[in-house]
């Protein structure tokens, strides 16, 4: 994947999932920022617009260079508006990549993370070859935990991340099953 591409890699029916662009980077600050994503995600230390860019060249498109995905825009098909970011990353502790996702909080609820997740995985599959995946909740989460199971991934065990952190890690394998 090109780095600076806006092109959308998959289609949903309400949403388009693409690449991070340099233009994104007032949206990825407004996501980092939001106390949910301070909450349920980290603090990545990004405060200003300079801080976006730099955590956008050094973090997003450095998996999509390593690895050919990484984090992607979610945007409304019917506006274009970026609602959220979906995608893989590759840990370097875990043997196959991770699936997140965080949406801004006005789109929370309205069923776009298990939209724009289940598209994802379905892509992952079929067009990366990737079949087996993990997910990561911080403990207490517990919406992302319910749409974890939705998504078909079980409980695989608490997990202490390399910074101590203890978390849940989940992980769901191939192939895919239908899903309601």
């Amino acid at each position: 994947m090109a780095v600076e591409t806006a092109r959308p890699i998959l289609e949903t029916p309400r949403l388009l999932l693409r690449g991070m662009a340099l233009s994104d980077s007032s949206f990825l600050l407004t996501l980092l920022s939001d106390p949910s994503w301070q909450e349920n995600i980290g603090d990545r230390g990004v405060r200003c617009a300079a801080d976006a860019e730099v955590y956008l060249r050094n973090t997003i498109w450095a998996q999509y260079r390593a690895h050919g995905y990484g984090m992607y825009v979610v945007q409304l098909r019917s506006t274009t508006l970026p609602i959220g970011i979906c995608g893989l990353v590759k840990c370097d502790f875990l043997a196959a990549p991770d699936l997140g996702f965080a949406l801004l909080p006005e789109y929370v609820g309205r069923g776009y993370a298990y939209e724009a997740a289940r598209g994802l995985m379905v892509h992952a599959e079929k067009n990366l070859g990737i079949g087996r995946l993990y997910a990561m909740a911080k403990r207490g989460n517990h919406r992302s935990l319910r749409l974890l199971g939705r998504l078909g991934f079980h409980h695989e065990a608490p997990y202490l991340l390399p910074d101590g952190e203890e978390i849940e890690l989940c992980a769901r394998a191939s192939p895919l099953v239908p899903l309601q």
